[in-house]
């Protein structure tokens, strides 16, 4: 690995920027980007319990604004997907959003299907605030589920 990544990882998980990883962690995995923020919401639970609630909402907050940032790309990319055709499955896919409309937002916490899921959102033009309080939702419960689980079972070893 290069020096500089190791000075960067090194810079970032101190304790004074802590929050500020999980922030942008979870923000960029948000986004197209492979990217997990669960090892670093995780990790810093692990390290600092009584951060359990503090870690989950910066989190929260900043997948969730990945994936506003995914929506605004797919409306923004509307114009250039209107010029190519859909397949079968991509019509029934894209039909099934629709009629779900932003509430299809609380499974942008899926991976590999979620934030493409907020990007098609904004693609079909589905309300913005809407969607992004529904994508908040799914994030939030699994942020909340999944750091519970694992502080459950990191403690039974």
């Amino acid at each position: 690995m290069p020096p500089w990544i190791d000075s960067l990882l090194a810079l970032l998980s101190l304790p004074q920027y802590s929050l500020s990883t999980v922030f942008l962690v979870s923000f960029i995995s948000a986004t197209l980007l492979p990217l997990g923020s669960e090892p670093v919401v995780f990790g810093l639970v692990q390290l600092n319990p009584h951060q359990f609630w503090p870690v989950v909402l910066v989190a929260t907050v900043g997948n969730t604004l990945g994936g506003a940032l995914d929506w605004w790309l797919g409306y923004g990319a509307h114009a250039v997907v209107d010029k190519y055709h859909h397949s079968a499955f991509h019509s029934r896919a894209l039909n099934w959003l629709g009629k779900l409309g932003p509430k299809a937002c609380l499974l942008a916490w899926l991976p590999g299907v979620g934030d493409p899921l907020c990007a098609v959102a904004g693609w079909l033009k589905l309300p913005f605030w809407p969607c992004v309080g529904y994508m908040a939702v799914g994030k939030f419960a699994r942020y909340v589920t999944m750091t519970a689980a694992l502080t459950g079972l990191a403690s039974l070893f």
